[in-house]
């Protein structure tokens, strides 16, 4: 038998959620609409079809047609303006490293766009660990929506008990609680505890590297126990 990681990168693995925030907003604004950045913060985790619609509509915002569209390919540019910001949070590269080690597989279950996610795998380095890599473009909706843990599921072989998931929003905690899949959540993408707990995590950490530092206590050791 063998066991799965399932892990999300943004604010995850990738200190980026607050470069996304900065991308999103100058986004919004080269479109002529004005957004809060914490609504904006709020989303994070979704993919662009549907955040940028549930920031409008949050922000009492009605977009014309083909904006929402102009919002995404803006968001696109500031990003890639901004990239030389992302760093793998420390531990991060371990954890990878020593869920490989263990036998389990880990499997990248991102919302980013391909060209994000391009960035993400550069900063991170360690595709040469991944036993799967799953996107926004393997799935038709994004987290909240089960969906893309169900593909990351199906990418590595294994069935939802056989598997934990590990995020930073709420969005991943109801994704994973959704499809079975039992999620740890991490303090670092800016989302409190309390929230990822009643989202449906079985398990908060403040980061991976305090969560590289108690594997066998973590939510985690059932998968390693799983994999044999």
């Amino acid at each position: 038998m063998t066991g799965a990681v399932l892990l999300d990168v943004d604010g995850t693995l990738v200190d980026s959620n607050y470069m996304q925030v900065d991308a999103w907003v100058h986004a919004f604004r080269d479109a002529g609409v004005e957004v809060d950045a914490w609504r904006v913060h709020r989303t994070l985790g979704m993919a662009g079809p549907q955040l940028v619609p549930r920031v409008a509509e949050h922000s009492g915002v009605e977009l014309a047609p083909g904006v929402a569209e102009q919002v995404k390919e803006a968001h696109s540019r500031h990003a890639a303006e901004s990239a030389h910001l992302l760093r793998a949070f420390d531990g991060a590269r371990e954890l990878v490293h020593e869920i490989s080690e263990r036998g389990a597989r880990p499997v990248l279950a991102t919302s980013a766009s391909p060209e994000m996610l391009e960035r993400l795998r550069e900063v991170l380095d360690v595709d040469d660990l991944l036993h799967a890599v799953t996107s926004a473009q393997d799935v038709d909706e994004s987290k909240p929506d089960p969906e893309l843990v169900q593909v990351a599921l199906e990418a590595a072989g294994v069935e939802a008990s056989q598997a934990v998931f590990l995020g930073d929003s709420v969005w991943d905690a109801i994704a994973a609680e959704r499809a079975g899949v039992p999620c740890v959540g991490v303090l670092s993408g800016g989302v409190g505890a309390h929230e990822l707990t009643e989202a449906g995590a079985v398990e908060v950490r403040t980061d991976v590297a305090e969560l590289l530092a108690d594997l066998d206590g973590s939510a985690l050791a059932a998968v390693f126990r799983a994999t044999g």
